[in-house]
């Protein structure tokens, strides 16, 4: 067996993914390397760069990544309550919380990284999420009322909201189910303003 294909069978995308989440969370893209990513998986810096061309490659795979879920929890979202309204958008609305506040490593890197030389990696991604998560909240609003449906404004500050719920208990310890009450209250709040 070739020692590349070993180091393909040992050590997975997903684990230097993982990994490197973690890394980054903790202690800031700028003071992590791909040697100290290595380190932490235990095996040597020539093991990443068979999976990852540079520190940046490894960063925009893992908030694509990332951004893929989110996408992919939507999706799930909206094929579970096929009838756009009311109540998909609270499953909608609940859900993005969900994601956000159980995986908070990557949300935060996904949304609240501030560091401009990395906005090329996360644009793309980041804007065509929104994308999603627009249309699925306009596709609702056009159920419960047509007026807001064209109101771009309106579907930003809703994303605020839920993105701020998020922020607000992403450096906590508390998980979703011990804010699940919280979060409904917030997510009740903004549907009645919706009418």
């Amino acid at each position: 067996m070739s020692p590349r294909k070993a180091v393909d069978q040992e050590l997975s995308k997903e684990r230097i993914l993982e990994t490197a989440r973690e890394q980054f969370s903790r202690l800031g893209y700028r003071d992590v390397s791909m040697r100290a990513i290595a380190k932490a998986l235990g095996y040597s810096p020539g093991s990443l760069y068979y999976h990852f061309r540079e520190k940046a490659d490894l960063f925009s795979a893992m908030t694509t990544a990332d951004f893929d879920r989110l996408n992919e929890l939507l999706h799930d979202t909206m094929n579970q309550t096929p009838t756009p309204g009311v109540d998909q958008l609270r499953m909608i609305f609940m859900q993005f919380i969900r994601f956000g506040l159980d995986n908070k490593r990557s949300f935060e890197l996904m949304f609240l990284i501030q560091q401009p030389e990395l906005d090329c990696y996360t644009s793309k991604p980041k804007m065509a999420s929104y994308e999603e998560f627009s249309n699925a909240v306009k596709g609702c609003l056009h159920h419960i009322n047509p007026e807001h449906v064209h109101n771009d404004d309106m579907v930003w500050v809703l994303f605020l909201s839920l993105h701020g719920f998020i922020s607000f208990y992403i450096s906590s310890s508390q998980t979703f189910e011990e804010l699940n009450e919280l979060a409904s209250l917030h997510v009740q709040l903004l549907l009645r303003g919706l009418h």
